[in-house]
């Protein structure tokens, strides 16, 4: 499993990212990871869909329930043909309890909590605190990485405005 250091921090202290770190133009790996209801849930299930792969540290913080409120709006004027996925490590009981205090209903909460699958597949793992790194795919409808922002600072939201262009522009 690869390390890479300087990539983000927290508080101006620098961070590590484990797990194999995916580029522009890479097929998107496979990952398996958990809905609300426990179900196991993999990226083949959205096969045929521009994915927003939103991956967040905790929903539980105000800047991952800021993102997630924005993605969740910003999904109303998307179309059925692009789907936001937020992925955390979160467990899919408090993901389902924040979605219903947030009223989310458009994005998709799933959770990495059990394997770190999504998080191994796409190196974004926290070493230090086994928590997932704030970033954003898109994914094609081909199943190739269109577009990646790994946020640097940990408090700061990404750039919503990159992401979404680059979702319709993989339509």
């Amino acid at each position: 499993m690869t390390e890479r250091s300087g990539i983000i921090s927290l508080h101006g202290n620098g961070l590590t990212l484990t797990g194999n770190p995916v580029e522009v133009g890479d097929k998107a790996p496979e990952f398996t990871v958990l809905d609300n209801g426990l179900a196991p849930k993999t990226l083949a299930d959205y096969k045929g869909k521009v994915l927003i792969l939103s991956a967040v540290p905790s929903l539980d913080t105000p800047t991952c329930d800021m993102e997630t409120r924005r993605f969740n709006t910003e999904a109303a004027a998307l179309g059925d043909d692009i789907a936001i996925l937020t992925l955390s490590m979160d467990l899919p009981f408090a993901q389902k309890r924040w979605c219903g205090a947030a009223g989310v209903e458009q994005v998709i909460t799933l959770s990495d909590h059990r394997e770190a699958s999504f998080g191994q597949a796409y190196g974004l793992i926290i070493k230090e605190l086994r928590l997932l790194a704030r970033a954003v795919l898109v994914v094609d409808k081909t199943g190739v990485i269109t577009y990646q922002q790994i946020v640097p600072v940990m408090s700061d939201e990404p750039d919503y405005a990159a992401a979404i262009a680059a979702a319709k522009a993989a339509l």
